[in-house]
């Protein structure tokens, strides 16, 4: 590598500084390589979707049958068996590693104590879900990997956006980076290792890739898919770009969302634009794949109508407030709140009431014969204990009978993206033809190993699991 034309050098250059960009600086680090991180975001926004999210990783008692349970997970898109491999030795020591860190590690008792795919083979690997602090999200595992770098005296340059990625001889020798000192050209002798997250935030590529014409966020912004465009401009093949997380969300403003969870009652049903149900409504959302029809599939994709009575309005939020999940980027970061018993979003307007069916129908455009058709047909099913439609089951069958009735429309709210450049189990990026492009790495949500479904506290426990294997190899390359 020629340092001459770098304005710096060291051994690897680290781009985000979420779980997977942390993990990597750490790692390598740990042994020797001289280490920078370079973070678009300013320090109070940076970390991507670590920073908002349940900041959880799955317990893995067993890799050998973690091996068989992914492999299942994956179904008709399998992952390679390299990339499996590892993904099940390195995500059962995480909880090690980051107690060595010093993290004070414990298990949740209140979220993913089971697998959500537990009639799945190999879900007997899953042994439940590890936080900081045994406490989900609030930001803990980003505040906890921030301070571990800084204790360790590695360079993070916020503020610092990475624009390019400098090839030499066929290889990724460093990487150029912009920010308010002007463009500059860093190199890294043993690799780059890209950990930029997804490209949820980028409304070109959620449509290209996903299809999905209409979303709001839950995780960062900044999730734009600056990584994935680097890592094509040198050739990198893609992987997993098909598949996602998304939820029940409202929209709220700039973009960002609230998680609708209907937790509290059961007096609603879904319709979409023709005013007919097409769904089992309680179907678990595992990680954003909803059984329908006998098999699992991305959900949901469109927005829809909630329609429910005043039972479901008076039983309490329908987005649940922080001190029970403090979950997302709306209510963690621009502290948006929704109101304890929904009147607040019906004042406003966000939740539309009308005192009969048929006028409810008339003020959120749906045809009104059609909707009094399907609320009625489906009291019927809540009277008759049985959903011939959809099998929703009995105990959720809860009738919309008590007016006012109310009317709120559902988008789905995005949480994070799979694909990204396609990688092998040492996180080497590979190219179009499936070599390694040597000096290039990715981890995180930029290169999820994911291909079809995944369970809770996956996506930080690959992130987590890569990074550290990036980090390891590109020290080791330096």
């Amino acid at each position: 590598m020629s340092g001459e034309a770098f304005d710096e050098v060291f051994d690897v250059v680290v781009v985000g500084s979420g779980a997977a960009g942390s993990a990597a600086a750490l790692e390598a680090q740990q042994g020797g390589a001289d280490v920078l991180v370079v973070e678009k975001c300013d320090q109070g926004s940076a970390g991507g979707n670590t920073r908002v999210s349940g900041g959880g990783w799955w317990v893995n008692r067993d890799p050998e049958r973690a091996r068989i349970f992914l492999r299942a997970l994956s179904g008709s898109f399998p992952v390679a068996d390299d990339v499996v491999d590892t993904w099940a030795t390195e995500t059962a020591e995480i909880s090690t590693w980051l107690k060595e860190l010093g993290a004070d590690v414990a298990m949740s008792g209140d979220y993913h104590t089971d697998p959500e795919y537990l009639s799945v083979e190999g879900s007997d690997s899953y042994a439940g879900m590890d936080t900081i602090e045994g406490r989900m999200g609030n930001g803990l595992l980003h505040a906890f990997l921030i301070s571990a770098l800084l204790e360790r005296g590695i360079e993070i340059r916020f503020g610092t956006p990475a624009t390019r990625l400098i090839v030499e001889s066929g290889g990724v020798v460093g990487v150029e980076v912009g920010g308010v000192s002007g463009s500059r050209r860093i190199g890294a002798r043993g690799g780059v290792v890209l950990a930029t997250g997804g490209f949820q935030a980028d409304t070109s590529m959620v449509r290209d890739y996903l299809r999905i014409e209409d979303h709001v966020l839950w995780g960062s912004p900044a999730s734009t898919g600056d990584g994935h465009r680097m890592a094509q401009a040198v050739g990198a093949d893609l992987w997993h770009m098909g598949n996602m997380m998304s939820i029940t969300g409202v929209r709220d403003t700039e973009g960002v969302g609230h998680y609708l969870a209907l937790w509290n009652a059961h007096n609603y049903l879904w319709v979409g634009d023709d005013g007919r149900r097409f769904v089992d409504e309680t179907a678990p959302p595992c990680h954003g794949h909803t059984l329908r029809g006998g098999s699992h599939e991305l959900f949901p994709l469109r927005p829809f109508h909630l329609i429910f009575d005043e039972q479901m309005r008076a039983a309490g939020p329908l987005s649940p407030a922080p001190d029970v999940l403090p979950v997302g980027w709306n209510l963690l970061m621009n502290g948006s709140r929704w109101s304890a018993d929904n009147s607040d979003e019906v004042e406003k307007g966000s939740i539309t009431s009308a005192e009969s069916i048929k006028v409810l129908a008339e003020k959120i455009g749906l045809d009104a014969s059609t909707l009094e058709r399907t609320v009625e047909c489906y009291n019927t099913s809540c009277a008759e204990g049985r959903d011939d439609h959809f099998a929703r089951d009995p105990g959720t069958l809860g009738p919309v009978v008590q007016g006012p009735f109310y009317a709120l429309k559902v988008t789905p709210l995005l949480g994070w993206t799979n694909g990204g450049p396609r990688r092998d189990g040492r996180a080497r990026v590979l190219d179009t033809r499936g070599d390694v492009i040597e000096g290039l790495y990715a981890a995180g949500e930029i290169s999820s190993t994911y291909s079809w479904r995944k369970d809770g506290g996956f996506h930080i426990g690959d992130a987590l699991a890569f990074g550290r294997v990036a980090g390891r190899d590109a020290g080791t390359r330096a």
